[in-house]
């Protein structure tokens, strides 16, 4: 056997991350985009070139000194858009955990343990997903005072029905496999199995089902903000759209304040979505193209 040295190790590793860059292309560059939108937002003091916060001279024209010009009050949108990345990721990632966390956990004791708990769970989901998601957010959203952890919980806990169903399904399927039984004879737990073996075998729809909550939650946020439901005092991709639209941007056309923010929102939904896809469908899809 050939020995481990250092060299053959970083080889080795070499040879993994390029066979993964060529065998899955488009999750990669999924990876990749969304990595720069978390460095963007982590080092926004670093990269912004104004203070989102300062104000100056109004509506001005993309510049040199103002990259993509200035808002109402004179701010620096190109700054304000770097400081706006950070709201509109918080609320989309904590949005998704606590979407996440209910779906599975519905899914995984209605499928597991069967019976009245199984109704009772998938009764309260069915009733769920026959309530409209977006007017019961909006009446919600406008309900409860304008807050940014609000609007994380109205969306977090309105989006877990279909994470729930899809769970639930595949835990029925694995519930019957034989290694489950045999693990169930030996004496172990349901707790151990649910755990050790009942997660295990549905990491990957909740990996899929987390990125693409994370993406619909930054699509709600986003909703809600333009409708004038956001937090103001901390402004996200949306809410900049919605001061655009109420403070005469998309009236006077600048393009500058309006269109950057709904391309950040597009990039970073498309990056979420890209995590989700197989290795064999983006061949099949980069030779379409």
């Amino acid at each position: 056997m050939e020995p481990a040295l250092p060299g053959n190790i970083f080889k080795r590793i070499n040879d993994t991350g390029i066979k993964t860059l060529t065998r899955n292309p488009l999750r990669s560059l999924g990876i990749f985009l969304l990595a720069a939108l978390v460095l963007i937002a982590v080092f926004a003091p670093y990269l912004a070139p104004h203070d989102p916060e300062q104000t100056g001279i109004p509506y001005q024209s993309p510049s040199a000194d103002h990259l993509l010009g200035t808002n109402d009050i004179g701010q620096d949108v190109f700054s304000e858009l770097i400081y706006a990345g950070r709201v509109s990721l918080v609320v989309g990632f904590l949005s998704g955990v606590i979407s996440i966390v209910i779906g599975v956990a519905v899914g995984v004791f209605a499928g597991y343990f069967r019976g009245w708990t199984e109704e009772l769970l998938m009764g309260t989901t069915d009733v769920f997903l026959l309530i409209p998601g977006l007017p019961l957010m909006i009446i919600l959203a406008a309900y409860l005072n304008p807050s940014m952890w609000n609007i994380i919980l109205v969306v977090g806990l309105l989006w877990w029905c279909s994470t729930a169903r899809l769970v639930h399904s595949r835990v029925l399927q694995v519930r019957e496999m034989q290694f489950i039984e045999s693990t169930r004879a030996l004496g172990y737990s349901d707790l151990y199995i649910i755990v050790r073996h009942i997660l295990v075998n549905t990491k990957d729809i909740i990996y899929a089902k987390f990125s693409l909550a994370v993406a619909s939650a930054m699509l709600s946020e986003a909703s809600l903000s333009f409708l004038g439901l956001g937090d103001p005092l901390n402004t996200s991709w949306g809410e900049m759209i919605h001061f655009a639209f109420s403070r005469g941007g998309f009236a006077n056309d600048m393009w500058w304040w309006y269109l950057p923010p709904g391309l950040m929102i597009c990039i970073t939904v498309l990056a979420f979505i890209m995590l989700t896809m197989e290795g064999k469908k983006d061949s099949k899809i980069l030779e379409m193209i």
